[in-house]
């Protein structure tokens, strides 16, 4: 059932004007989710309170290496999406290449587009398309302590 939900870009657009016939509000987010914790877990249960269908969008391992350096990803973008797609509050998983979402924000048109509270000084350069079709952006608290960096840090200082 978990691979059911993984889909490709060009499914993803179909399935989402399906969801639009079918007058279901459409939520989407976008992000590396490398070594999913905590936090991720807390922010997209969260999302998934705010339509009917929770679309998580995850980078591709080269758009990650070119965000987050040489080293990263720490796990491969099938698994990640699997691991997405397994959580109850993700409806669909859906994978990118690109630096930003824009483009596939652009073609999957959310009624909501939501990021953490880490956006909340510099907004996500995805907004101006969300808005621009009339759809709503919201940025959600960032759940303090819980980073894939700090997670690393304390797996290294623990094996040392």
């Amino acid at each position: 059932m978990t691979a059911n939900k993984v889909l490709s870009e060009e499914a993803m657009v179909d399935r989402c004007k399906s969801l639009r016939q079918e007058a279901k509000s459409i939520v989407f987010t976008n992000g590396c989710f490398d070594l999913l914790h905590r936090g991720h877990v807390t922010y997209l249960e969260a999302a998934r309170t705010l339509g009917d269908v929770l679309i998580v969008a995850v980078n591709s391992d080269r758009s990650v290496r070119a965000l987050k350096g040489p080293t990263r990803p720490y796990s491969p973008a099938t698994d990640r999406a699997i691991v997405l797609a397994a959580l109850a509050c993700v409806d669909y998983v859906v994978e990118f290449d690109d630096d930003t979402a824009e483009r596939l924000v652009q073609r999957l048109r959310p009624d909501i587009y939501v990021k953490g509270g880490d956006y909340a000084k510099d907004e996500p350069v995805e907004a101006m398309v969300v808005r621009a079709y009339g759809g709503t952006v919201r940025i959600l608290p960032f759940t303090t302590g819980f980073s894939t960096t700090d997670l690393v840090q304390r797996i290294i200082a623990g094996a040392e």
